[in-house]
């Protein structure tokens, strides 16, 4: 068996807040690109203020996600993060740290293995817009 990896890293412009960004169709894209047909992508968004998930990407279950992480973690509370640096965004660190900045997701047959309703999603917990930073590497067998 040949393991290829390859690695591409592009840029995504996200939004002020809870940015929830499907993904799906450039993580698609690019696993085709590799001609991988089983192994694994994995997904990874540097910095500290945004994460990465699965979710059905339909607009009453995102509104459900960003009420339910705003229950979760409230903008409008004290954050020790905040008291120390003054930038206002301690929650946006805690959110991130909750969800994640990494997706590992099976190749099977040269597609992703996600559920029928399951996108893939970029969020941006920061209190300003962001261009994130996104890693997409692919490993696995070639056809």
């Amino acid at each position: 068996m040949n393991v290829v990896v390859v690695s591409e890293t592009v840029e995504i412009n996200s939004n002020i807040g809870t940015d929830i960004i499907d993904i799906t169709g450039l993580v698609g894209q690019h696993l085709a690109e590799s001609g991988i047909i089983r192994g694994a992508v994995i997904l990874f968004v540097p910095g500290s203020t945004g994460a990465l998930t699965t979710i059905e990407y339909e607009s009453g279950v995102i509104q459900d996600l960003a009420d339910a992480i705003e229950r979760l973690v409230p903008r409008n509370i004290p954050y020790a993060h905040d008291q120390r640096w003054g930038d206002g965004n301690g929650y946006s660190h805690v959110r991130a740290a909750l969800l994640g900045p990494s997706l590992h997701i099976p190749v099977a047959e040269g597609r992703l293995s996600l559920g029928t309703w399951q996108q893939v999603v970029l969020i941006n917990f920061d209190n300003r817009a962001r261009r994130r930073r996104l890693i997409i590497q692919v490993m696995g067998e070639k056809k």
